[in-house]
């Protein structure tokens, strides 16, 4: 303990630590909170002029450099502009529909809002660093509570703010931003496209979801063939004939177009005859290969992982299983309902192809229960 505390019993009040930034001082603080700003050479707020005279503690731009750098920031927020308007358009022009559209569509869009957004930053920079005044400001802690006069004192200096910057002196500067601004305003109005870009009642996306292009026929009115997910080649019943093997598949001629493999993905089994069970459609199969929607029921992921042993399909996100050689059924998990099976044959050439369609909605079941309403809206309310 010190000697005062000795003497009066009360421990000495420490000074708090000085703040770094804040000016030194060996005195308390009195005054308004902006006493030190004003004591700094920031001018009163009813000194401020729009035409930002020469003013003690604020050392503004040299005005040639200031409109050479107003003209650079004038010229990015145009070049934002530009680009703006480039993603608005790539969005629209370049559809989601394979590999190479989908990659063109993302180095078009990304490629554009970056150019946009680094334009537009560029500007913002220029205008700060090259164009405002340069002054530095020092306030010193004040109570939460700010008196009334302070109040007046802030908003003084907010219109002070507005007119260094130069947002109302500087109409280039403000016009170009504006206009660089507005695309983004546009942007959300856009991309509600992707909600229903075709403009279709409900009922028929719910008939869509329903069905996929295996019932559909080539141009020459022949049944589609099942070729190799991957390699697009089609797939002769003779070479497919190990027991065990598994394969996926795809629709010929739809190898590319992710919306149609999102629902239309197959996976083949071969089975030794007897090891078929009651739940599988003998009709629907040709030499002991069966075909399984790939689409898991629960959420939609793809259920790839083939267990030999006991013919079991697991799908990796959720854990459901289903037995392939028993109609698909689930043995385990939280899927709902069978993989659909898809019926299947072979063409003139010994070739697999789809007799028809799935007799069942792929996928989730929500699907499911979204074509049964649509049917039953169809059908008068009774599904």
């Amino acid at each position: 303990m010190t000697d005062n505390e000795h003497e009066t019993g009360r421990p000495e009040r420490r000074r708090p630590a000085r703040v770094i930034g804040t000016p030194l001082s060996d005195t308390p603080f009195s005054g308004t909170p902006f006493s030190g700003a004003v004591a700094s050479g920031i001018p009163d707020a009813g000194d401020v002029d729009h035409g930002l005279p020469a003013v003690p503690g604020v050392v503004p731009q040299d005005e040639r450099k200031a409109r050479r750098a107003e003209r650079i920031a004038a010229l990015c927020f145009t070049l934002a502009f530009a680009a703006l308007v480039a993603f608005l358009v790539a969005y629209v022009r370049f559809q989601v529909g394979g590999l190479s559209a989908t990659g063109a569509s993302h180095v078009a869009l990304g490629g554009t809002l970056t150019l946009a957004l680094l334009a537009l930053a560029a500007g913002i920079v220029i205008w700060v660093r090259q164009i405002m005044p340069k002054y530095e400001l020092v306030q010193q802690r004040h109570p939460m509570a700010s008196p009334e006069d302070v109040r007046a004192e802030v908003a003084a200096t907010f219109v002070r703010g507005t007119g260094e910057s130069g947002i109302v002196k500087r109409r280039l500067l403000r016009r170009t931003l504006l206009l660089a601004a507005a695309p983004l305003g546009l942007a959300p109005l856009v991309l509600l496209r992707d909600l229903d870009s075709s403009g279709v009642p409900a009922a028929q996306l719910h008939r869509r979801l329903g069905h996929t292009v295996w019932g559909e026929k080539t141009k020459d009115g022949r049944p589609l063939r099942l070729v190799v997910e991957g390699t697009g080649q089609p797939i002769r019943a003779a070479d497919f004939n190990s027991p065990g093997g598994i394969l996926s598949v795809v629709p010929q001629g739809y190898e590319h177009d992710l919306n149609v493999l999102a629902k239309a993905t197959v996976i083949l089994v071969k089975f030794r005859p007897e090891e078929l069970r009651a739940g599988t459609k003998p009709n629907w199969t040709h030499d002991g290969i069966v075909a399984y929607s790939k689409i898991c029921t629960h959420v939609g992921c793809p259920a790839a992982l083939y267990e030999q042993t006991t013919h079991h399909i697991l799908c990796p996100c959720h854990q459901s299983t289903f037995d392939a050689a028993d109609g698909a059924r689930v043995v385990f998990g939280p899927a709902a309902r069978p993989l659909p099976q898809l019926p299947i044959g072979v063409d003139e050439q010994g070739y697999l192809i789809a007799l028809g369609d799935f007799p069942a909605p792929v996928g989730p079941s929500y699907w499911e229960r979204g074509d049964a309403e649509a049917r039953a809206r169809e059908n008068g309310g009774h599904s």
